[in-house]
Order: structure tokens, then C-alpha cells, then sequence
């Protein structure tokens, strides 16, 4: 019997431009497919978690491209380190190829995954290919890792132009296993479909990004987010697409890798401030301030309308994000790792290295922070980004009517506590040194 090579898809789900799939096509002709549906996450999410239903489509597309070739994805759903146990045992595989992701559990999963592979005597190979850069790739010239993101950029952006980077080439369907497994419905991995749905990403709108990327009213966002988070597009063939369309949606790509090596190098950040002198800010906690904040009824149209999109769609503006953002930690003075948590429920998009490295910046407490006195007036910034108020009546039917709340706080008052519980908590880490 031949030998086989196991290629585990996870955010990487696309057979082009897909850096481990094809070295694993390159070195063997019977490549097995893999997708496993992993319980410990699942076991976190709601049964109608729209992200879990654009992964059983995109699963079932590349399924069905699979079978037009004779072979097809063989789907597994359990802890990780148990599924690969009982593959192994199953099948006579020499290689397990992969790409590399960079999350704690992730680089934690894979270090079980590869011992168990040497201790059966397979190897294990995994790969780049969701950063063009990776975590030791792009550090300073004393070797540590950057902090601030600009010269994080600029030298990103000179390595970049000094190598060839492009999407890696065709892949060899006939070196697929040429086997038919039973591929699975939704409800037996213990789902039923969202009726949030992610929509396809349109990159006609890169072109013009700088332009109206801050104005929630215009339908001009490409959607891209979601696709990279779950690897439904390559970066290489992104990048490759719009490194000389739009200089500023180019920055936005390597926003994302410098977020992703942050995580790497300071996995702390996941639940910790980036910035200790922030660790005695006394935050108020409000639970009913904060399903408040949920729900999309403080009072001020810009928060509110951002939460209701969000809570409805999957997807939230990026300028409104961080006005959302900006609310919850400085005028109700909530934690910012509660918000993260929140949008991590809801995000189509959601990303940990982006989300957690968003929040702390918006509370003021991370890696290249917004200064903590930077407070974002909700009503000044519906006024400049909404001006003729079409974003904030799409998501308020009720606005123009009785049915709207008064503010819960009054800004100038929030923004003063703020600043003075800030100041007071940076002064008591102080003397505490």
C-alpha cells in the first residue's frame, strides 16, 4: 500500500496560492486532506455561530472540487491531539504537512500534534503562508522584536521590495488520495446554519479605500477580513493584487502582521496590558452599563448604531469600532478585555492578534497605544464621519421618533473621570515600583 501525506487545512482553506498544500503535492502523490472540526473551540460557540457555518461551505466547496478529481476531504471532528492519534493508527502515513498559525493554543496544539508525530515515526513539516512575513522575520536591528508599529512598517516595507514574494504555483490534483469519504452535515458536527451570512470580498473597492474607508454610510469595504481570518484568499495573491493599487490599504494588511507578531512575541497580551503602568486603573464594571453597550441603547447614535450592526450582521465599520471601543473603556470605564470578549463572540472577522492589539489600543493600554487622554467625542465623530446621519438611521429606525434613549453619560463628565481614574491608577502603579 502507498504511503500517504496528510495535509491538515485550518486557516487556510483554498487549494491555490496555499504554500503548505503544495509542497505536500510537490513531495508525495497521495495527499490526504484534512479538516478537523475542533472541539475545544466549538465547545465555546453558539450552534448557530455564523462563522462555523462560512467554514462548512467553504469545507463543502472544496469538497466538491476535490470529487471532480476522484478524491475528496476527509472531515474529522474531536480534540485535535485524539483525531491525529486515530488518523495515524487508521491510515500508513509517512509526512503531516501544515501552515503554521501563531495563537497560544495553536503553536501549544501543534507542539502535541508534531511529538506525536515523532513518536510514530511521521514527520512533520509546517509551513508560512498567512503572513508574508512571520514572527523573526521583521525585528530591529538588535534582533528584538518591534513594539511600535511605523518602523515596524517601514521595515516590512523594505525587506518587501527587495524580495520576490508571489503566490506559489499551480498544484497537481492528480497527486490527490484518490479515495471518497462521507462528508458530513452540519448538524452532525452539532450545528444548524446561521442566518448571518459572510459576504464574498470585492477588491474593486481597494482603489479608492483611502478615500471613504472612515464613512460607515458607504458600502465601500472590500469584506476582505473574514477571507484572510479564514484563508479563503491567499495573502500572496492579495498583496500581489494591491501592493500598487492603494498605499493605504497596503498599511492595513501589515497592521495585521504586526499585530500577529506582537502576540507571538508578548502572549501575555492575550488577557494582560500590554503597558503594566496601566495594571491599577480601577475600572467600574458595570454589568448593566455594559449589556447597555451590548445591546445598542446608551444614547449616543454612533455607539448605538454600531453595536446593532454588529449584533445583526457579524460585521461592524472600522471606524466605528473604535469609536465603539473608545466608549466602553473611557465613558463607562469597562474593562477592555470584557469588549474584546464580546466582539470575539461576534465578529465575523475575528481575529485574536487584531482584536486583542485593537481593544488595548483603544483603551490606551497596549503596544503603540493612542495616548490614554485620547478620549473620542461620539457625537463630534457621527458629525464628521456621518454628516447627513444615513449611517446611524439605517441601524435606528426609532431615532426620530420617542423610542430613543437619552444619553447614559454626559461626555465632557465621562471624559474628565476618565482622565482622572487613568491618572490616579498610572500614580498608584508608580509608587508601587
Amino acid at each position: 500500500m502507498e504511503k500517504a501525506t496528510f495535509f491538515w487545512f485550518r486557516r487556510d482553506l483554498r487549494l491555490e496560492d496555499n504554500v503548505g498544500l503544495y509542497n505536500a503535492l510537490e513531495t508525495s502523490q497521495n495527499v490526504i486532506p484534512v479538516f478537523i472540526f475542533d472541539s475545544n473551540i466549538l465547545s465555546e460557540l453558539p450552534e448557530n455561530d455564523a462563522r462555523v457555518s462560512f467554514i462548512y461551505d467553504r469545507l463543502t466547496f472544496l469538497d466538491q472540487e476535490l470529487r471532480k478529481m476522484g478524491s475528496s476531504l476527509l472531515i474529522r471532528i474531536g480534540e485535535p491531539e485524539k483525531v491525529w492519534e486515530q488518523l495515524i493508527t487508521e491510515f500508513s502515513a509517512e509526512a503531516l504537512y501544515t501552515n503554521r498559525d501563531y495563537e497560544p493554543y495553536a503553536l501549544e496544539r501543534d507542539q502535541k500534534i508534531e511529538e506525536i508525530c515523532n513518536h510514530n515515526g511521521i514527520q512533520f513539516r509546517s509551513f508560512k503562508d498567512q503572513v508574508i512575513f512571520e514572527m523573526d522575520e521583521i525585528l530591529k536591528d538588535d534582533g528584538t522584536p518591534y513594539t511600535v508599529f511605523t518602523p515596524f512598517k517601514n521595515k516590512w516595507l523594505s525587506r518587501f521590495q527587495m524580495e520576490s514574494i508571489q503566490p506559489v504555483g499551480a498544484i497537481s490534483f492528480s497527486h490527490f488520495t484518490q479515495q471518497q469519504f462521507e462528508f458530513p452535515d452540519l448538524h452532525a458536527i452539532g450545528f444548524k446554519r446561521s442566518l448571518i451570512e459572510v459576504r464574498d470580498f470585492d477588491l474593486s473597492q481597494v482603489k479608492k479605500y483611502d478615500q471613504i474607508r472612515d464613512l460607515p454610510a458607504v458600502d465601500g469595504t472590500s469584506y476582505l477580513s473574514p477571507h484572510l481570518r479564514f484563508g479563503t484568499i491567499g495573502i500572496r495573491q492579495l498583496v500581489a493584487e494591491v501592493k500598487s493599487q492603494n498605499s493605504v490599504f497596503l498599511s492595513e494588511l501589515i497592521w495585521r502582521e504586526f499585530f500577529m507578531q506582537i502576540l507571538y512575541h508578548f502572549p501575555k497580551s492575550v488577557h494582560e496590558n500590554f503597558r503594566a503602568k496601566y495594571n491599577e486603573i480601577e475600572w467600574r464594571n458595570k454589568e448593566e452599563e455594559f449589556e447597555k453597550w451590548k445591546r445598542g441603547i446608551t444614547g449616543y447614535p454612533m455607539v448605538d448604531a454600531g453595536m446593532r450592526q454588529l449584533n445583526q450582521t457579524g460585521y461592524m465599520h472600522n471606524r466605528v469600532r473604535m469609536v465603539t471601543a473608545s466608549f466602553l473603556c473611557k465613558h463607562l470605564l469597562i474593562d477592555w478585555r470584557w469588549g474584546e470578549a464580546y466582539f470575539a463572540q461576534k465578529l465575523l472577522d475575528y481575529d485574536l492578534s487584531a482584536n486583542v492589539g485593537n481593544w488595548q489600543w483603544a483603551a490606551g493600554t497596549g503596544c503603540d497605544a493612542a495616548p490614554y487622554f485620547r478620549v473620542f467625542n461620539p457625537t463630534e465623530q457621527q458629525k464628521k464621519f456621518d454628516p447627513k446621519g444615513e449611517y446611524i438611521r439605517r441601524w435606528i429606525p426609532e431615532l426620530e421618533g420617542f423610542g430613543y434613549p437619552e444619553p447614559m453619560v454626559e461626555h465632557k463628565f465621562a471624559r474628565e473621570r476618565a482622565l482622572k481614574v487613568y491618572k490616579v491608577g498610572i500614580e498608584e502603579y508608580e509608587n508601587q515600583q
